[in-house]
């Protein structure tokens, strides 16, 4: 079975295989309960709304799975930040002792000194999976300890992760950073070998967590190069459309195949140049987003810009989801769901965020 099926039937079914209690205990390590369903939510398959109520309609309470509910608000906060800043930019504060702004070329050839992380880059690369654990491993060992800016090396690992979420992946970053928190994030040796359950002896990194910001550069991670990537297009003909229908517009972050599917449309995912040039994926996520797309009904694809699309019947009615990337849409504009839709707006912490949204749960799901 393939890591990351594309039917319907088998996104359910994995959330129906979720362990919300072993997740709380074991989602720190690799090895962990973890339930490998950000792919499908990045890809706008399925919300985090939908993940919750389907566990709880198995009988959980909140209270009993916070820590797993917490990590769906997690999401949820990151897509709030988006839609109110800049997420391209240092959002709270400029990140501190930058050296560079390239790509510490350790990460490419998975060439860290730290087996661990090498081992979870390689995966990466075959798979476009990588544990969050192991995500914060190599933006410390990126940022605070090779001294690059966050946002070339976050955009190199946007380019490779299957559930590649500017938003989440930008916000991730920049709170590893410091640019986005309090203080930078940092991992010790024994850190690292506990959650991994890995062994590695006098690598930089061996030392007390609080001496590391302290270190000169590691030989590993002192050579950089710029990050350049392209995204592979599919070449599509021009859609045929039904000038009498609206236009149901897909893109690479919603391609939910029960969204408006009782309603007759032309249905349309869009793939902008000008998006993926900014944005770039791997051909892995391209061939994933594609197989994702299957499971929408008499769904055409059109590598375009939206206005190329718009002009081609310009009367026609357009209707989207609301995303921050596709604010330059027109026509009417779908909420996504989120866990609750009650708390909106920007929270300079996720901790303000959660100390809102957790009685808006309470009070829907008591």
């Amino acid at each position: 079975m393939s890591l990351f099926p594309t039917d319907l039937a088998s996104i359910q079914a994995r959330i129906d295989a979720i362990d919300p209690v072993a997740y709380g205990h074991t989602r720190n390590y690799t090895d962990g309960a973890v339930t490998r369903l950000s792919p499908y939510i990045s890809r706008g398959v399925i919300s985090t709304r939908q993940v919750l109520q389907r566990v709880l309609a198995r009988g959980y309470r909140l209270h009993a799975i916070e820590s797993f509910v917490k990590e769906l608000a997690w999401r949820d906060y990151f897509q709030r930040v988006w839609q109110e800043r800049d997420v391209d930019e240092d959002l709270r504060r400029p990140q501190e002792d930058v050296r560079h702004y390239e790509l510490p070329s350790a990460l490419p050839r998975a060439a860290t000194g730290i087996d661990a992380v090498d081992a979870a880059l390689r995966d990466l690369f075959r798979t476009g999976y990588l544990h969050n654990h192991c995500r914060m491993y190599v933006a410390a060992l990126a940022c605070n300890i090779g001294r690059a800016h966050w946002r070339s090396p976050a955009r190199w690992l946007y380019y490779h992760l299957l559930d590649g979420d500017w938003g989440s992946n930008a916000c991730s970053w920049q709170w590893v950073a410091g640019s986005n928190s309090n203080k930078k994030y940092v991992a010790n040796q024994e850190n690292i070998s506990r959650f991994t359950r890995t062994a590695l002896a006098d690598s930089y990194l061996d030392r007390p967590v609080e001496e590391l910001l302290g270190i000169a550069i590691p030989p590993p991670l002192i050579d950089t190069e710029p990050f350049v990537a392209e995204t592979q297009l599919p070449a599509t003909a021009t859609p045929r459309l039904d000038p009498s229908l609206p236009v149901y517009l897909y893109n690479y972050y919603h391609l939910d195949p029960l969204w408006r599917a009782h309603e007759t449309a032309n249905r349309v995912l869009l793939l902008e140049p000008e998006l993926f040039a900014r944005y770039p994926v791997s051909p892995l996520c391209i061939d994933f987003m594609l197989r994702l797309a299957e499971g929408i009904s008499d769904l055409q694809i059109f590598t375009g810009s939206f206005a190329e699309l718009r002009a081609l019947h310009p009367g026609l009615e357009f209707v989207f989801r609301e995303h921050p990337l596709n604010r330059h849409y027109t026509g009417t504009a779908d909420a996504r769901e989120w866990l609750s839709s009650a708390v909106s707006g920007y929270f300079p912490s996720f901790f303000a965020y959660w100390k809102r949204l957790e009685p808006a749960l309470k009070k829907e799901y008591a």
